[in-house]
């Protein structure tokens, strides 16, 4: 598991490199199959889980990128976001589509309805590239330019060009994927002056993509699944049911809410996804997200507040609470504010590096406890169970206290990396490995069930603190 390390060109933009991203890729499978005691003859599938968002375009002919993977986190695209949530022309298509909900009480036309723009959205950063990058507009005017998200990129590389493709999880993280009518979105491509001539086919999550070619590992070796890592995640921890709810807690924090066939349209902080399509099987999720959670606790770690996960969890519990500490997060890019701030409030001279280490844990859960509640407003479906995943999840002061403020029970698996994971059972699955979703749930291997120990309210007078900090540092 290696991390490929981000490029700032420039305050605010934040890329990868397509070459190093391909190579360590190409590294951690060699190295995995090695580590494993394995020959690439034995495997017999494999499925690849990605982060979203994160795109790149390339010529069609001749494959040569028109400028680095530009990240989920970039900035580039922040004037043009300010300037359409201002304009007019955004008024009008509110009120258009309000009264289109309205008359026909369609979910569809209410998303639009109160559309506003992000830097975290992948149709404003395609935007600029086509405003800003000379090659990559004059190329689409040609129908020779290619877009992908890091999926289709690598997909388009292991097959040396001979498929360029996306999968349906992958294209409606985008947010130029309509995913009610399981279309790129026309319309939105038009307003943004967004060929549509550069979107990938669309296939199966679970599907024969073709083979890696042999060149590359000796073998070739046939790709069965692509899925994007929030609902790879999601059917790791087999959340197979309307109403089961994964609950990530990565680099940043996902709240993943299986809705079965039902698609809720945008709402206050939440968005439609397509889970995943096998077949005739189209499973929708509702998701909530937190952009800054394990990012902090390593910052904290790497300025040496802690060294372990066992000693943040022991400087935590050793105080009654952070003595009106509070940790706001904002390291990196905020869906609602990109200007917001990271920032600690309520500082003392008895403040100690246990109050600040467990104002940090606190922030996490109450966060979690925020988009809890969110979830819970929108979502009218009756929760099963929730299943906690990633680095963060090891932290049981986390995991405890969030079981407290949403006052239900939280499942940690014993495998936390739960990506992986759901890919690995997504090509088992598309290669005849296993035969069904029953096999898959006998896998599981829980290893922490954390239950409601105290009363949520007793939390009420820190989070008011907290909510507090957090009005304070908006707009800093």
């Amino acid at each position: 598991h290696e991390q490929v390390e981000s490029l700032y060109p420039r305050p605010g933009w934040v890329e990868l490199d397509p070459e190093v991203l391909w190579s360590q890729f190409v590294g951690v499978i060699k190295e995995a199959v090695q580590a494993a005691g394995l020959h690439m003859r034995q495997i017999a599938a494999l499925g690849i889980s990605t982060q979203r968002a994160t795109f790149i375009t390339w010529h069609k002919r001749t494959g040569k990128p028109f400028h680095n993977f530009i990240s989920w986190q970039d900035l580039r695209s922040a004037e043009l976001v300010n300037s359409w949530n201002k304009s007019l022309l955004l008024k009008v298509i509110h009120v258009i589509f309000t009264v289109l909900h309205f008359f026909t009480g369609n979910d569809r036309y209410l998303a639009p309805s109160f559309l506003t723009f992000s830097t975290q959205h992948t149709s404003m950063k395609l935007s600029w590239v086509f405003k800003n990058i000379h090659e990559a507009e004059e190329a689409a005017r040609k129908n020779n330019c290619c877009f992908g998200t890091v999926d289709t990129w690598l997909l388009y590389r292991l097959t040396k060009g001979a498929v360029y493709a996306t999968d349906y999880s992958n294209a409606s993280a985008t947010g130029v994927f309509e995913p009610f009518t399981k279309c790129w979105n026309p319309t939105l491509s038009n307003l943004l002056s967004i060929p549509m001539s550069i979107y990938p086919p669309v296939k199966d999550t679970s599907f024969n993509f073709g083979s890696a070619d042999s060149e590359i590992f000796g073998v070739p070796i046939p790709i069965m699944a692509v899925v994007a890592d929030q609902q790879s995640a999601m059917f790791g921890e087999c959340c197979f049911h309307p109403g089961d709810v994964k609950l990530t807690m990565g680099t940043g924090g996902f709240w993943n809410v299986n809705t079965g066939e039902r698609l809720f349209a945008s709402w206050n902080g939440l968005y439609p996804l397509i889970g995943w399509k096998i077949g005739e099987e189209v499973v929708y999720l509702t998701e909530g997200c937190m952009s800054d959670i394990g990012t902090a606790i390593k910052w904290a770690q790497d300025i040496n507040l802690f060294t372990n996960v066992d000693e943040a969890e022991k400087m935590a519990r050793s105080i009654v609470d952070s003595q009106g500490v509070c940790f706001v997060p904002g390291f990196q890019v905020s869906m609602n504010d990109p200007c917001l701030s990271a920032s600690f409030m309520g500082l003392k001279p008895s403040t100690t590096r246990n109050h600040l280490v467990r104002a940090i844990l606190e922030s996490v859960a109450f966060r979690n406890k925020q988009l809890y509640d969110i979830i819970v407003k929108k979502v009218r479906i009756p929760f099963q169970t929730i299943r906690a995943d990633g680095g963060v999840s090891n932290n049981s002061f986390v995991m405890q206290m969030t079981s407290d403020l949403i006052n239900k029970k939280i499942e940690k698996p014993a495998n936390t990396d739960m990506s992986s994971l759901g890919a690995a059972f997504l090509a088992g699955l598309a290669s005849g490995f296993w035969t069904d979703k029953e096999q898959l749930k006998k896998l599981r291997r829980i290893e922490a069930v954390f239950e409601p120990q105290k009363d949520s309210a007793e939390y009420k007078p820190a989070m008011d603190t907290w909510l507090q900090a957090m009005k304070c540092s908006l707009h800093w």
